[in-house]
């Protein structure tokens, strides 16, 4: 494959999809998520994409500490409205975690499986922490992120700059590329866990 290396290294999120099962579509509804699915999905790879990646694998961790989670029973309330810088791309990633979805989600079978209306987005800033809830036990999180102690290569504007003015070379390229996947890969690999990173708030149980 064309993907870094450490994708494969990354942590994996398990989620049981009960309407994954009744199709037939995985075993038992076993939907294990890699890193590599959020980048296929956004169509890049950046600090953004893995912190939602992270901010989701925590919250289903502490909802569900005993088992996987099961996927298409949580609500996800964002703190921004949609249009807000990432919050949709946030937004997106955690839809492929946990399955919820906003008004054009799936709208169920009889009352069940249904994922429209379990995304839903504040009207304007509430903070930065992202809400998720379970739907047969109310017990619910908040998860926030920090990558402050993640600094990139103060190299990288410069870089920017001249790949976006057409004036940067291979080998320019090459290290802002590089550079951009390092502090990804020490993200998922080195701060994963890390409660100074990603944040987990429990809110009611």
């Amino acid at each position: 494959m064309n993907f870094p290396d450490f994708y494969d290294q990354a942590p994996v999120v398990r989620t049981i999809d009960p309407f994954a099962a009744m199709l037939g579509a995985a075993a038992d509804g076993v939907l294990d998520y890699h890193y590599v699915d959020a980048v296929r999905l956004a169509g890049h790879s950046c600090p953004t994409v893995a912190g939602a990646f992270l901010m989701g694998r925590a919250a289903l961790a502490a909802l569900y500490p005993d088992q996987p989670a099961e996927r298409g029973a949580i609500s996800v309330r964002m703190p921004a409205p949609e249009s807000e810088g990432t919050t949709g791309v946030v937004a997106q990633v955690l839809t492929l975690l946990t399955g919820a979805a906003g008004d054009n989600g799936f709208y169920g079978i009889q009352g069940r499986f249904k994922r429209r209306g379990l995304l839903s987005f504040a009207s304007q800033r509430e903070g930065e922490a992202i809400h998720f809830t379970r739907r047969d036990n109310d017990a619910s999180v908040s998860v926030s992120l920090d990558v402050s102690l993640i600094p990139g290569d103060p190299a990288q504007g410069a870089r920017m700059a001249a790949i976006l003015q057409d004036r940067a070379n291979d080998q320019i390229r090459a290290d802002f590329a590089d550079a951009w996947q390092d502090r990804v890969r020490r993200l998922l690999l080195e701060f994963a866990d890390d409660p100074r990173v990603v944040r987990v708030v429990q809110t009611s149980q």
